[in-house]
């Protein structure tokens, strides 16, 4: 046998080839994850944001219409935030931190109110206040 007989029966790869290819997919799949989870975090961290100003826009819609008086109190925010007087629902349903945890009003009265969440991606935290 020749050599270029030799060569035109070789068939597969060698295991170094196939170690190599293996490291490679290895590293790209270790990239990905990471990036995939940093992606997570900023989207709920996004989402985060978005549900305090909509609590926020809905305190001050309840201020407004429902007689000047904010309807939170110190603690967790309610499920559902309702006028009695004109009858209203400002908002019927109330967003809850995508780590199923409720968001915390703290130096909540009738009169003011700062609702703030801890952020996943900067550790600070995000608050929302009255605007009245």
């Amino acid at each position: 046998m020749n050599v270029t007989e030799l060569l035109i029966k070789k068939k597969g790869f060698t295991l170094l080839e196939l170690l190599v290819v293996m490291s490679v997919i290895g590293i790209l799949l270790g990239i990905s994850t990471i990036s995939y989870s940093t992606a997570q975090a900023r989207a709920r961290d996004a989402r985060r944001k978005g549900d305090l100003k909509y609590l926020q826009d809905a305190a001050e819609q309840y201020f407004s219409v429902c007689g000047y008086s904010y309807p939170y109190t110190t603690g967790t925010i309610p499920t559902a935030i309702f006028c009695t007087n004109p009858s209203v629902a400002v908002a019927p349903t109330v967003p809850k931190d995508p780590n199923a945890t409720g968001y915390i009003c703290t130096a909540c009265s009738s009169s003011e109110y700062r609702i703030c969440v801890a952020l996943e991606q900067d550790a600070t935290s995000y608050c929302v206040q009255n605007q009245q």
